[in-house]
C-alpha cells in the first residue's frame, strides 16, 4: 500500500536538541517547504577586510605623520591667519594746486559700512534679517545688498559709502542686530571747483571687481582715479595703504591689537594750468551761450615756451563729487541719457571737428617751404573756379565767401581767401599746386591725425583722409580749406599752433608741472618735452606770422581783437555740421586760434563753439574777453 524507498529505514533520527548541529546549520530558509542551508562565509572576507582597513590606515597615518613633519610651520601659519585680520588704513592722497599754488581738491574724512563674510551669520534667516536692517540703514534695497553678498568674490564687502550722518547713527542704534558689520574709516575727493575743472582733474570712485582683479596691493574699500589727471597720475597720488592686524576668536570678536603699518600718504601734483584763466574761459562761453543759444563748445590753452596746458574746457560739464561720494544710478542714468554728453571731453576726445579755414596758415606754411609761391606771389582770386569732375563727368564748381581779386599769402590768410587756397592746395589750370599727399604730409608735420601725448586718458587721433581711387580735384580743394574728410580736436589744433607762434618748435602738451614729494617735502619738476623743432625756414614762418596778425588788423578778426592790451594774431574758420534750421540756416562749427602777445607769445588759445547759427559770431568773443582778461593785469 505505501511505497517507501530503502533509505528511508535506514535514516537515524535526529534529536532536537542535539549538540552537535554546526553553527552554520542552524542557518536556512523555508522556501517552498523544503529546507535549503546557506552557504558558510568564506574565510578570506575577514581577511580581506582587514587589509583594507589596513592599509586605510597606514595612508592616513603617513598623511597626518607627513604634515606633522614637513607642513607644520605652513600649517601654523594657515591657523595663524584664521584668527589674524588685516584692516586696511588709507593713506592721504596726494593733491593737486594750479600754477599760482591754489589747491584744487581735498581729502575728507568719511566713514564706510563693510561687512565681513566670515563674521555674518550662516544661518539662512539670520543672514535675510542682516540684509533686511542694511537695507533699513542704508536705503538700498533688499534684492541689492542680497545680490552683493552672493556675487562678491571678497571677503570683504562695501555695502555702502560715504555715510551720511543719519545713517551712522541708525547704524550705532542697531549694532547688535549687524553681526559681521561695522564702520571704518576712508577719505573721499572733494572737488571745490565743481563742474569747472572735472574733465581736468577727473574724480575718484571706488574700485571695481576687475581693477582689483588686475591691480595689486588694492583692497575692497579702496577708491581710485578713474578720469583726468586722477587717473592718469593714479600711482603718484594714491600713496600706500597702511594695515592694522587684530587677532579674533572662533565667533569674530576681537581680542586684541596684534600690530600696525603705518600708511605713506601720496604725492601731490602742480599744474601748469592757471585756475582764473580757466574759470575767465567759461564765464565768456556762458556769456556768449546767452547770446546765441549754443550750449556746447571746448577750449585750450598753451604756453608755446613750454608745452604747458594753462587751461583745458569742455562744456557741458558735470560734478565730480556725485562720484566720489557714490553716484546714485538715477544720477548716473540722467548722465548717461543726455544727449549733451556731459562727460565726454570735447577739447581732447573723440574725432573732433571740421576744422574749416583754421588749417590755412598750415597750408600756406607748405607751400611757402616746397616753393609753389613765395611771400610775394599774387595770385587772381575769383569768386570761384570750376573744375572737370571725371566722375560725374561735368565742371565741378567751388565758391568763396566773397571776392577778393588778386591774393598774396598774408592777404589769403588774414581774408581767408577760399579760392587762393583751392588754386595753392590743388593747382588750376597751368598753376601747379601742393597735392594732397603735401598738404597730409604738412598736416602730419604738424601733429594732425595722431595724439599729441597729452598727460591724461582719452585723447582721441582727429582724422585724416586717405588719397584712394575715388579721390579727386574737388577733394583737394576741400582738405586745402580743412574741409571734406578731415577733423582735428581742440587740443591738437593748439598743440600745432605752438609750432607756428613759436617759430617751428611743438612741444608734447603737459598738465602737470612738478610733482611734490609728501615724505621729505622735495619738488620734481617735469621739463618740457619737444616734439618737433624747426618746422619751416624763419622767413617762411614769420611770415605765416605776419599774417594771421594782419587777420586781426584788417581781416576776419578786425574790431575784435585789434583793441586788446596786447598785439595778438589769430585764424578765424567756420565749418558746415550738415543740419539746417527751420529757416534753412547752417548749423556751424565755429573756430578761432589765436596767440598773443605777437612779440612774444605767451599763451596760445583755440576755441570750437558747436552749433552756431550762420552769421552768429562765438568764438571771437570769448577771445576778446579771455584775452583782455589775462593781460589786463600783465
Amino acid at each position: 500500500m505505501f511505497d517507501f524507498p530503502p533509505s528511508f529505514f535506514r535514516r537515524k533520527p535526529r534529536r532536537v536538541w542535539d549538540l552537535d548541529i554546526e553553527p552554520h546549520d542552524i542557518l536556512h530558509e523555508n522556501e517552498d517547504r523544503e529546507r535549503k542551508l546557506e552557504p558558510p562565509l568564506s574565510r578570506f572576507i575577514p581577511l580581506i577586510l582587514f587589509g583594507v582597513f589596513l592599509v586605510v590606515g597606514l595612508i592616513f597615518g603617513m598623511r597626518v605623520f607627513a604634515l606633522q613633519l614637513f607642513s607644520h610651520k605652513e600649517l601654523s601659519m594657515l591657523a595663524k591667519k584664521n584668527t589674524l585680520r588685516r584692516i586696511p588704513t588709507v593713506a592721504d592722497r596726494g593733491v593737486l594746486y594750479d600754477s599760482s599754488m591754489n589747491q584744487l581738491v581735498w581729502n575728507r574724512q568719511t566713514f564706510d559700512l563693510v561687512c565681513d563674510k566670515r563674521d555674518i551669520p550662516s544661518l539662512r534667516y539670520a543672514k535675510e534679517d542682516l540684509i533686511h536692517e542694511l537695507s533699513l540703514i542704508t536705503g538700498y534695497s533688499f534684492q541689492d545688498i542680497r545680490l552683493e553678498f552672493d556675487d562678491s568674490q571678497e571677503p570683504l564687502m562695501v555695502i555702502a559709502y560715504h555715510l551720511s550722518h543719519e545713517q551712522l547713527v541708525a547704524f550705532q542704534t542697531r549694532i547688535e542686530y549687524l553681526k559681521g558689520c561695522e564702520l571704518r574709516s576712508n577719505m573721499f575727493r572733494e572737488y571745490t571747483e565743481g563742474e569747472l575743472l572735472a574733465h581736468v582733474i577727473g574724480y575718484t570712485a571706488k574700485i571695481s571687481q576687475l581693477e582689483l582683479q588686475d591691480l595689486k596691493g588694492y583692497f575692497i574699500t579702496d577708491r581710485i582715479g578713474k578720469m583726468g589727471l586722477e587717473q592718469s597720475y593714479e600711482t603718484v597720488l594714491r600713496g600706500t595703504s597702511g594695515m592694522e592686524i587684530f587677532v579674533r576668536d572662533s565667533r569674530g570678536n576681537v581680542i586684541r591689537k596684534e600690530g600696525e603699518v603705518a600708511s605713506v600718504a601720496g604725492n601731490s601734483l602742480i599744474l601748469h594750468l592757471d585756475l582764473e584763466l580757466q574759470r575767465s574761459i567759461r564765464e565768456a562761453m556762458e556769456h556768449v551761450f546767452q547770446v546765441s543759444g549754443t550750449n556746447k563748445a571746448a577750449a585750450v590753452a598753451i604756453d608755446p615756451r613750454t608745452g604747458g596746458v594753462l587751461a583745458l574746457v569742455s562744456v557741458p560739464s558735470f560734478d565730480p563729487s556725485m562720484f566720489s561720494r557714490g553716484v546714485s544710478s538715477k544720477e548716473w542714468s540722467s548722465l548717461i541719457s543726455d544727449p549733451l554728453n556731459p562727460l565726454f571731453n570735447r577739447a581732447i576726445g573723440g574725432i573732433g571737428f571740421p576744422t574749416g579755414s583754421v588749417m590755412k596758415p598750415i597750408v600756406a606754411l607748405a607751400a611757402l617751404e616746397e616753393g609753389i609761391i613765395t611771400a610775394t606771389t599774387v595770385i587772381f582770386s575769383p569768386l570761384q573756379i570750376c573744375v572737370w569732375n571725371k566722375f560725374a563727368e561735368q565742371d565741378e564748381c567751388f565758391r568763396d565767401h566773397t571776392y577778393h581779386g588778386n591774393s598774396d599769402v598774408k592777404r589769403a590768410i588774414a581774408e581767408s581767401v577760399n579760392t587762393f587756397f583751392y588754386i595753392v592746395g590743388g593747382g588750376f589750370e597751368t598753376f601747379r599746386g601742393l597735392g594732397p599727399a603735401k598738404i597730409i604730409e604738412y598736416y602730419k608735420l604738424f601733429g594732425l591725425g595722431q595724439r599729441t601725448g597729452i598727460d591724461i586718458w582719452g585723447e582721441g587721433r582727429g582724422i585724416l583722409p586717405s588719397v584712394d581711387a575715388n579721390w579727386r580735384l574737388g577733394s583737394t580743394y576741400h582738405l586745402a580749406i580743412g574741409q571734406g574728410a578731415f577733423a582735428a580736436t581742440p587740443l591738437q589744433i593748439a598743440s600745432g599752433f605752438v609750432g607756428i607762434a613759436n617759430g617751428g618748435t611743438i612741444y608734447k602738451p603737459q598738465l602737470v608741472a612738478a610733482i611734490l614729494d609728501s615724505i621729505n617735502g622735495g619738488q620734481r619738476n617735469i621739463d618740457p618735452e619737444i616734439v618737433k623743432e624747426n618746422i619751416g625756414t624763419p622767413r617762411h614762418s614769420e611770415t605765416v606770422r605776419q599774417g594771421m596778425r594782419q587777420t586781426v588788423t584788417s581781416g576776419s578778426a578786425q574790431g575784435w581783437l585789434n583793441s586788446l592790451p596786447v598785439a595778438v594774431a589769430a585764424k578765424t574758420g567756420t565749418a558746415q555740421t550738415g543740419r539746417t534750421d527751420g529757416q534753412g540756416r547752417d548749423y556751424l562749427y565755429t573756430w578761432t586760434v589765436a596767440f598773443a602777445p605777437y612779440e612774444n607769445p605767451e599763451i596760445v588759445f583755440v576755441i570750437v563753439v558747436e552749433d552756431a547759427l550762420e552769421g552768429q559770431v562765438t568764438a571771437l568773443p570769448i577771445v576778446r574777453e579771455v584775452f583782455l582778461n589775462y593781460f589786463s593785469d600783465r
